[in-house]
């Protein structure tokens, strides 16, 4: 399994993260990401992934 990362610091709260991953990602009251998984199976990698990568100040990865 793959292990989820975030740096809430970077985050600015655009959603692209929501919108391709709905069940990893959130948006909190303050407008940071929240994972809402901490590691994701390897069939749903791709779609994770993806969404990581939609980040626009790139503060998502993925660690294996």
């Amino acid at each position: 399994m793959a292990r989820l990362l975030a740096d809430v610091e970077a985050c600015q709260g655009y959603g692209n993260c929501i919108t391709g991953a709905p069940d990893v990602y959130d948006i909190d009251d303050d407008g940071k990401v929240v994972l809402l998984r901490t590691e994701i199976a390897d069939e749903d990698r791709p779609r994770v992934q993806e969404a990581a990568r939609s980040c626009p100040v790139d503060a998502l990865g993925i660690e294996d």
